[in-house]
């Protein structure tokens, strides 16, 4: 097992202005490092090929929010992109926990990846690479901001189409992001604060890093094909069953997201957050719905309960 070493080095041994950075704490190569200080060959498989994987998990008042379930997805993603990981489960839990204590954050977007790596013949076999994984742990940040969460998110659809499941598979959460950023940017040209994009049967797929839930009739659903099945996309489906609301994964049509009652997007980067406009049109009567509600409050409150959460044992 790779020793763990602290290397924090300063501003002026290494020259480096940290404000163009986040204030966190990276692991790279057995060390801890402040973020300034990680970085990655530009040979890289990760960087050349997006050919990696990853995981982020989120803290909140010091209190990792189902670590256990983003563990379960970035190992076995990690294992179906034929990578191998130079440390257990127990070992990896231990490195976030440590990035979260070391860099002081109470809330905290704390992040796992493995890259393909590289080889040191710079071959063009995936075979010969030498895996690196990395961690790193920085303020928490949202999706949505404190005035998106109260009166509730603009978002546009985009006409982009999701990368079909067949090319690349969605349940394993990866970097291949042209088409989510595409569709970002349609959003931007007409005012929307995000966007969703299509699968390739034209229906509503997803957006950049969160999925989508519709509301009607007390029912929710929310897009089964070609979609990353979400930590909190999954959290929404066992507070529904906790508290008797209907929940399920299918097809969601372009008119059936509009005339829906209520919209939500879910994310570890914000947890449930509230959608009520859609274009040019006003979801229902424009405003964050009951149910939604309901369960923003309850997914919050999830988070102090053991059975939910991990505490961070700071210094």
């Amino acid at each position: 097992m790779t020793q763990l070493l602290l290397v924090l080095p300063t501003v002026d041994e290494h020259h480096v202005d940290r404000r163009r950075y986040p204030q966190g704490i990276a692991f790279m190569d057995g060390q801890y490092l402040p973020m300034s200080e990680a970085k990655i060959s530009v040979l890289d498989w990760g960087f050349l090929h997006s050919d990696a994987t990853y995981d982020t998990v989120h803290v909140w008042s010091g209190r990792f929010f189902r670590l256990d379930l983003h563990l379960d997805r970035f190992f076995g993603g990690v294992e179906r992109l034929r990578m191998k990981l130079p440390y257990d489960r127990e070992k990896l839990a231990s490195i976030l926990t440590t990035c979260v204590a070391l860099s002081g954050h109470r809330s905290a977007y704390v992040e796992m990846i493995c890259t393909r790596g590289s080889s040191p013949t710079f071959s063009r076999d995936p075979r010969q690479a030498e895996n690196r994984f990395i961690a790193f742990a920085v303020p928490f940040g949202s999706v949505a901001n404190k005035e998106q969460l109260e009166r509730g998110l603009h978002v546009a659809i985009s006409e982009t189409v999701r990368i079909p499941p067949k090319s690349v598979d969605p349940t394993i959460k990866n970097y291949h992001w042209l088409d989510l950023v595409k569709g970002l940017f349609d959003g931007y040209d007409v005012g929307a604060e995000t966007a969703l994009i299509l699968d390739m049967n034209g229906h509503i797929a997803e957006g950049p890093g969160f999925n989508v839930f519709v509301v009607k009739d007390g029912s929710l659903r929310t897009p089964s094909f070609g979609v990353l099945p979400g930590i909190t996309r999954r959290t929404v489906f066992d507070l529904c069953a906790e508290i008797g609301l209907s929940a399920t994964a299918a097809d969601v049509s372009r008119a059936e997201i509009k005339s829906a009652d209520e919209v939500f997007i879910t994310s570890t980067a914000g947890g449930i957050m509230p959608v009520t406009r859609i274009d040019d049109d006003a979801i229902a009567n424009g405003r964050v719905g009951l149910v939604t509600r309901q369960l923003m409050n309850l997914y919050w409150q999830k988070h102090d309960d053991p059975a939910w959460s991990t505490a961070v044992i700071y210094p």
